[in-house]
């Protein structure tokens, strides 16, 4: 007996969301490639972040956040997210491959969980302590969200990564 994959596979509109967080994803990680250790821990802009606890907020308080918690309502994802501003801090003794890993992973989670939900499905936890009723109410409003999110926060990282040694991502002439 063959299996109906219409109820399983990722729908053609989650498929193409998917490719633009995606293609985000790659921007994130690709701006800082060549970026020395020490330099991935600079900051360059007064608020004082930096690439490396950028990235472990897109991996905790985006990726891990958006999709395992308040889309597919994991407990134990529930029970371990960070507060406050506490993802963007990375220990000095964190190799930054660790903190860049942990983002790869988390996407891959992410992708489970995105690829196997409906885009008009219900959002099975929603944090009414941090953002009171709902504004979202679909794995769909969830993608733009986040692809929205990254998108912006790649822009930070292309503007911190020219102010140290110029590189731009995209340069159109």
């Amino acid at each position: 007996m063959t299996e109906d994959l219409s109820e399983t596979a990722p729908s053609s509109e989650i498929r193409a969301l998917l490719r633009v967080l995606d293609g985000q994803r790659r921007h994130v990680l690709g701006i800082l490639d060549g970026l020395d250790a020490k330099d991935l821990r600079r900051s360059v802009l007064p608020s004082g972040w930096h690439f490396l606890g950028l990235v472990q907020h897109l991996a905790l308080d985006v990726e891990r956040f958006w999709f395992g918690a308040v889309v597919a309502g994991d407990e134990e994802v529930i029970r371990g997210l960070t507060s406050g501003d506490e993802a963007w801090k990375v220990a000095p003794e964190v190799p930054a491959i660790d903190v860049l890993d942990r983002y790869r992973q988390e996407t891959k989670l992410a992708d489970a969980v995105i690829t196997a939900t409906a885009a008009d499905a219900a959002l099975a936890w929603w944090p009414r302590d941090l953002f009171g009723e709902p504004h979202l109410h679909t794995l769909r409003d969830v993608l733009l969200h986040v692809i929205a999110e990254t998108a912006c926060h790649a822009g930070h990282l292309d503007a911190a990564r020219e102010l140290i040694d110029g590189r731009r991502w995209l340069v159109l002439t």
